[in-house]
């Protein structure tokens, strides 16, 4: 029984690594298709955001078995908990590069916005590609250096987040009521994602250390949830 527990508990971390390896892409794929208005590379983010849907289903059942068949305690109670509450947030980041995807679709064969947005956004793009990535690579590897390297690209994005608010409300930018409107719910999207990667090396920390001081960021608490 115990080695059948230790080979579930494996599968458990293998699946948030393959979820975090599929947020990645997805979020790499969103922003490129949105900078170069890639209809194609959109289209594949939407559908492919299913399968991280599905793997999110497979953790959550696992985590649920295991806490009803082996009634984990200490350490390993800790790693089924966070793996369902990585998994939700996962999810999460994963649904928001979904939204990219669907302005990306919406606008083509144009991009969605242009001028000094669109260079914004660009930045805030290529930072929450940095995020994606390196929470697949801390979630691989549960090397805590790289958790402080996603906070300080959330503190990035969350700079860039803030420039973006001076373009929209400048009245000498053209800006159309549409562009507006994107501008102000992309940077929202790029925003909460940063957000959610910190909640994820947040809990690496807590599951490395035991500190449950390092877990303690909820995302959902800084503003309306948007997936």
């Amino acid at each position: 029984m115990r080695e059948i527990f230790k080979q579930e508990m494996q599968e458990l971390a293998e699946g948030l690594v393959t979820m975090a390896e599929h947020v990645a892409t997805a979020i790499e794929n969103a922003t490129t298709a949105l900078r170069v208005a890639d209809l194609s590379l959109a289209e594949q983010v939407i559908d492919a955001d299913n399968r991280i849907d599905e793997l999110e289903r497979q953790i959550d059942d696992l985590g649920i078995s295991l806490l009803a068949r082996q009634q984990p305690v200490a350490t390993d109670l800790r790693v089924v908990v966070s793996a369902l509450r990585l998994s939700a947030t996962l999810e999460r980041m994963g649904d928001l590069a979904r939204h990219l995807a669907y302005v990306a679709r919406g606008r083509y064969p144009e991009v969605a916005v242009t001028g000094p947005m669109q260079d914004i956004l660009d930045q805030m793009g290529a930072q929450a590609t940095k995020v994606g990535r390196r929470v697949y690579e801390l979630l691989e590897s549960r090397d805590l250096s790289l958790a402080a390297t996603v906070e300080q690209d959330d503190d990035v994005l969350d700079q860039l987040h803030r420039d973006s608010f001076q373009v929209v409300l400048d009245e000498k930018e053209p800006l159309t009521r549409q562009q507006l409107v994107d501008s102000v719910l992309l940077g929202r999207y790029l925003e909460r994602f940063g957000d959610h990667g910190v909640s994820v090396a947040r809990r690496i920390s807590y599951l490395v250390t035991g500190d449950a001081a390092n877990a303690v960021h909820n995302p959902n608490e800084e503003g309306p949830h948007l997936d």
